[in-house]
């Protein structure tokens, strides 16, 4: 099995109670770990993989609530650093279908530096990019960029989640499209939602999309459509994967326990060629991951959704 390195923010979720979908009206919220890199590392380490979170929290009562969690889960966060600046929070609500809203009030997360000794660990390894904070600038951006040359260096697989937040990106979408290409360009597997696709790409036809992506470089490519599957797309092929019929309560984490699985199988395979050649393995692979996806939004909260191994196979 080898090992996941997942690198950007791990944050709290304050999540708004009784109010449905409109922060200006909540007056309570529930304390939730969150933070998609970190999410992501946690479902790998539920499913028995080898999750490893790269990133930045506060020195805190909160950055400590925090890797305390993580680490429960089974993650590695040996890597993980912490800061004087305060731990980076979200506010979030929830609509009745599950779908959700963010603020973000942004600390420690940005001030994850750069660590060239860990060159030696990510050779023949798994790499994923996939903060919604990590391109807003400060020390994170610079080490991002150093970690995807790293990476692209020592022939690690690796994978791209731009997680796009509106909020963080007001006015300015066209400085995030910029900022996207690079890592769009180098990576192996994209997974991208509807809106990213269509943002990313400047196409509306998501097959349009796919081929654009294919055209930067990219290898293989997801794009989730919430109820209506998961489009896959890879040496020449595309396919819609239907997704699992659940009654969703909240969506947090669903996209982060997806691209967990999947790639918790990837490692789990080792074999990176294989999921590059074998499109029907691939498609199992991401039948399994839209499984994983769909367990996670009947339980509120991000973390604790993610499903255990045995949840996935029973």
């Amino acid at each position: 099995m080898k090992k996941v390195f997942c690198i950007g923010e791990l944050l709290i979720d304050f999540v708004a109670e009784k109010q449905g979908n409109d922060l200006s009206k909540a007056t309570e919220f529930t304390k939730k770990a969150g933070g998609a890199p970190a999410n992501v590392a946690c479902a790998i380490a539920k499913l028995g993989g080898k999750g490893v979170f790269i990133g930045c929290v506060g020195d805190d009562p909160f950055g400590s609530f925090l890797l305390n969690v993580v680490k429960k889960e089974g993650v590695d966060i040996s890597l993980a650093q912490q800061s004087k600046t305060f731990t980076t929070l979200a506010f979030v609500s929830l609509a009745e279908d599950g779908e959700r809203d963010f603020v973000f009030s942004r600390g420690a997360d940005k001030e994850l530096t750069y660590d060239p000794s860990l060159r030696k660990d990510f050779q023949g390894n798994l790499l994923h990019l996939g903060a919604a904070t990590a391109l807003l600038g400060g020390s994170l951006e610079k080490t991002y960029g150093k970690y995807l040359f790293d990476a692209f260096t020592k022939e690690m697989f690796i994978s791209f989640d731009p997680n796009f937040r509106g909020d963080l990106w007001k006015e300015n979408e066209q400085q995030f499209i910029k900022k996207c290409r690079p890592f769009i360009e180098k990576s192996h597997l994209c997974k991208f939602s509807l809106e990213e696709a269509q943002l990313l790409s400047g196409k509306k036809d998501i097959h349009e999309a796919c081929d654009f992506f294919h055209e930067a470089g990219t290898k293989i490519i997801t794009i989730t459509l919430g109820k209506e599957g998961t489009l896959l797309s890879s040496n020449n092929t595309k396919k819609i994967v239907p997704s699992i019929k659940v009654k969703p309560v909240d969506t947090t984490g669903a996209g982060d326990a997806f691209i967990g699985c999947l790639l918790y199988q990837i490692a789990d395979l080792g074999n990176f060629n294989r999921v590059f050649e074998d499109f029907e393995l691939l498609l199992k692979m991401v039948k399994k991951a839209n499984k994983a996806g769909a367990i996670t939004t009947t339980n509120y909260g991000a973390i604790v959704a993610l499903p255990t191994k045995s949840q996935l196979e029973n």
